[in-house]
């Protein structure tokens, strides 16, 4: 089969690869229908994470069940899954506790790859969830999300304790803190106040249900959040950016008592104990079990209740995911694909930012098309689907790289 092979910083290649094969009993192969690149692809790519031997690439996914293990019982081959970028046995303690992926038998599906025609699943019961029906092309990209960046952002916003009657902020622009003001909105949070300079992705922001936009970053944007808050700070604080700079705006956005989820992959992260001490309060994240929410939002897609989808808009063949990569990093304007009304950092799969009815609670019924994702065989295109926007001085449509794992504090070009 082909595949992608991360050879070193830079050098990401399509090649033949063994097609993979049951191993265990409790293993299922799956045919791929799309895959995209993640931001916590381009660390090793970037070289800031080392790279010693070629490795395949790629931990999000949906397909066709090809064929079963003799133990696996509830996945069927002919259905259309959607996984979790750890696999897990949802039946361990870890597991039924909700933290799937810390499953005592968790693998890591970046180590098997699933930028490819195939892919091997393990503890296929546990991991894989199968939709209702093998979905039309629509409904594919937000399958897709599922995967990781959708369930990622709703376990920061849960991690945070948003609900009813609070105040949630969100700290990254890029598709995680999108699905976490998505999931806020879900879980019911009064006010909502997304944290982005980006034009597109703040229209996109308020199409899930941000009530705030504020495109200050540092102590500046924490600033603004306790202006907006009387001075306390927001109830519910979401990172999903992963730097320093963006785990103490989140802190320090946190009035006392609240509650920090954190789900951007941390890169030299360290806390001051006294500030960690005297802010008084709870911190809870890391790799955001999304097994635990497969099965809600795999329902909430289906109905078409949510489109998560839209936080993608650059489609490439699997030849080309090289180019893809590449241009993920680049900092210049990117190529519009088909439909594509915007310019936003080159990914795979290029963010939309779309506009939005007046009321962005209002589930969008536009005809605006979003393109598809990777597909080793192609799809027909995706479609997908203010209030009031606290900005001094709001970017034009010039933004930094924000990846799949948040976006940058300062627009800056690293991987989030």
């Amino acid at each position: 089969m082909r595949g992608a092979v991360l050879h070193g910083p830079g050098d990401v290649r399509i090649e033949r690869r063994d097609d993979p094969r049951i191993i265990e009993p409790t293993d299922a192969i799956i045919r791929l229908s799309a895959s995209c690149i993640c931001g916590s692809d381009l660390w090793p790519y970037r070289g800031i994470d080392t790279v010693e031997d070629p490795a395949p690439t790629g931990h999000e996914y949906v397909g066709i069940v090809e064929e079963v293990g003799t133990d696996v019982r509830d996945i069927k081959p002919g259905q259309f899954v959607v996984g979790s970028f750890f696999t897990s046995d949802n039946t361990c303690e870890i597991c039924r506790a909700g933290y799937q992926s810390s499953c005592v038998h968790r693998t890591l599906m970046g180590t098997i790859g699933t930028q490819a025609e195939y892919a091997r699943i393990p503890l296929a019961d546990g991991t894989l969830v199968a939709t209702p029906e093998v979905p039309s092309d629509e409904p594919v990209p937000h399958f897709l999300a599922a995967s990781d960046v959708l369930g990622t952002g709703w376990f920061a916003a849960v991690a945070a304790e948003v609900g009813p009657g609070k105040t949630a902020a969100v700290v990254g622009d890029g598709a995680v803190g999108l699905l976490s003001v998505l999931a806020a909105r879900h879980l019911g949070a009064e006010r909502i106040i997304a944290m982005s300079r980006h034009e597109s992705r703040q229209k996109l922001a308020l199409d899930f249900g941000a009530t705030d936009i504020v495109p200050e970053r540092g102590d500046d944007g924490v600033a603004v959040i306790k202006e907006l808050t009387n001075g306390l700070g927001a109830h519910s604080v979401i990172e999903a950016v992963g730097t320093q700079e963006s785990m103490m705006q989140a802190i320090r956005s946190t009035r006392a008592g609240g509650h920090v989820g954190f789900v951007g992959v941390t890169h030299d992260v360290q806390v001051p104990g006294d500030e960690l001490f005297l802010g008084a309060v709870h911190i809870h994240g890391g790799p955001a079990p999304v097994r635990r929410f497969l099965p809600q939002h795999v329902e909430l897609i289906a109905n078409g209740d949510i489109e998560p989808g839209t936080v993608f808009d650059l489609a490439l063949p699997l030849d080309d995911v090289a180019e893809g990569t590449a241009q993920w990093t680049s900092a210049g304007p990117s190529r519009p694909s088909s439909g594509s009304d915007d310019l936003m950092p080159r990914t795979l799969m290029r963010r939309r930012g779309s506009g939005g009815d007046d009321d962005p609670r209002r589930r969008r019924s536009s005809t605006a098309q979003a393109p598809h994702p990777l597909l080793p065989a192609g799809l027909d295109d995706a479609r997908p689907g203010n209030r009031r926007t606290r900005s001094q001085t709001v970017a034009a449509s010039t933004p930094g790289l924000a990846s799949q794992h948040g976006g940058v504090p300062g627009g800056g070009p690293r991987p989030g």
